[in-house]
């Protein structure tokens, strides 16, 4: 019986490498994007042509260049390059490598340039497993993180490190990029019968979101599922949004975009910008963010933004939070919206925020003031015996229902707090506060 595998068949070819790393630029020529840093005479590309790098955290969004930078780096630098992925490596790994660079500078003076990509994934005491050899100058340390590094980085290593910041590549430069690729013939898919429509080329720039490998590898999927045309394949639009489907929004719910976009809504609404609003309101929703989180966001700005120049404003949105735990997702949607318009279209104040923000400061710093004593319930006869609500005028009995009584502590009497707008129903509500306060005035002559 003939075998399955016979010893002479020959070697299966290697699957070729994805498309996106064959098209990692090996050069600052090949590099798009990202001019403001790299653009010839800035200082970070100057300090990696003279090899003369010192510790640097690359921050941006995925598919950027922080990587394909290291591997510049590493072909350029006469110092001895070693790479690390925080998601494999142990601290045991990071040990060797800094006792070898120690070794490598005490015997031959030479540098060790250590790459660790997605730093942000190291725990502090791996992070601080860099800090001595950085201080002595064994080691160059490149960090390549998505996350913030002001959290994320450990502030000692932060400190003897410059931060760069990469930002998410325009539509126009992950076109280039594609374009790019489809003409290369040696690393790219110019050698063979592919043909792209320029809007599916835009369509797939457009959903990379500032990704050149989401885009480059969408291009590949994309080109290997085209329907054969007279030995060709051909994409068009529908081929794109075939593979496609859903578009992936960048959002990490507890990262800094979660914190950047609820800060977007607030204060879009807070301008009275309800265009804004729903579209930052959109964005969360569409990328998965908890609704109810949403809903307590809005919840918090009605009261802190508009408070009473429209009362109503809490109760709407307190409304939108029910509809959403009533009825769920996606249906929900709409209630969020429909809070998030009304919020960014009323009459803002922040006077109650202001008020409670002002009395917490003096519940906090001043002495406990006892409450004074005509304020006090009586329901015993010793309470009574010590004068407990000796001197309480009932409002209602008073013309116009106001006593003339201070409520506050003697040592705050005539301390004011609330100090309501110009604006929507707190008019109403100054126009109320002035009028009872000349009815004192009036009183004490």
């Amino acid at each position: 019986m003939d075998s399955l595998f016979p010893e002479d068949a020959p070697p299966a070819a290697h699957a070729p490498a994805p498309l996106a790393e064959r098209m990692r630029p090996r050069t600052f020529d090949e590099f798009v994007g990202q001019e403001e840093l790299l653009a010839p005479g800035k200082p970070l590309r100057e300090s990696i042509e003279r090899d003369l790098l010192q510790s640097i955290i690359l921050w941006g969004p995925p598919g950027t260049g922080k990587t394909t930078l290291a591997r510049i780096v590493a072909d350029t630098t006469k110092a001895r390059f070693v790479s690390f992925s925080a998601v494999l490596s142990g601290i045991k790994e990071i040990r060797d490598v800094m006792a070898d660079a120690e070794r490598l500078r005490k015997t031959t003076g030479r540098r060790t340039i250590v790459f660790v990509d997605e730093i942000h994934r190291f725990n502090k005491a791996q992070q601080d497993a860099f800090l001595p050899r950085v201080e002595a100058g064994d080691i160059v340390l490149i960090g390549a993180t998505t996350e913030n590094p002001s959290f994320e980085v450990n502030a000692a290593l932060l400190s003897r490190s410059k931060v760069f910041v990469l930002r998410g590549l325009t539509v126009d430069e992950v076109a280039a990029i594609l374009t790019r690729a489809l003409h290369d013939t040696e690393r790219g898919l110019g050698g063979r019968p592919v043909e792209v429509a320029a809007d599916a080329l835009r369509a797939i720039a457009l959903y990379a979101n500032g990704d050149a490998r989401v885009a480059l590898n969408l291009l590949e999927l994309t080109v290997a599922a085209a329907p054969l045309v007279d030995g060709s394949r051909l994409v068009d639009t529908a081929s794109v949004e075939q593979t496609i489907q859903r578009r992936a929004l960048l959002y990490d719910k507890s990262g800094e975009e979660h914190y950047n976009l609820i800060s977007a809504l607030h204060k879009s609404m807070r301008n009275s910008d309800p265009d804004a609003a729903v579209y930052w309101l959109a964005r969360m929703v569409e990328a998965g963010e908890d609704p109810l989180y949403i809903a307590r966001r809005l919840v918090r700005f009605a009261s802190e933004d508009i408070g009473n120049a429209d009362p109503q404003a809490l109760t709407i949105a307190v409304a939108a939070k029910d509809a959403v735990h009533f009825i769920g997702m996606p249906e929900g949607n709409t209630a969020l919206a429909q809070a998030a318009i009304y919020l960014a279209t009323a009459p803002k104040s922040n006077a109650v925020y202001e008020a409670y923000t002002s009395a917490a400061q003096d519940a906090h710093h001043d002495v406990a003031q006892p409450v004074p004593l005509h304020l006090r319930n009586a329901p015993t006869t010793l309470m009574k015996e010590l004068e407990y609500g000796k001197g309480y005028r009932y409002a209602h009995d008073e013309a116009d229902a106001v006593a003339e009584m201070t409520c506050l502590p003697p040592a705050l009497e005539g301390r004011r707090y609330y100090e309501p707008k110009e604006r929507g129903f707190e008019k109403e509500i100054k126009r109320r506060l002035d009028g009872w306060e000349e009815i004192k005035k009036r009183r004490k002559v």
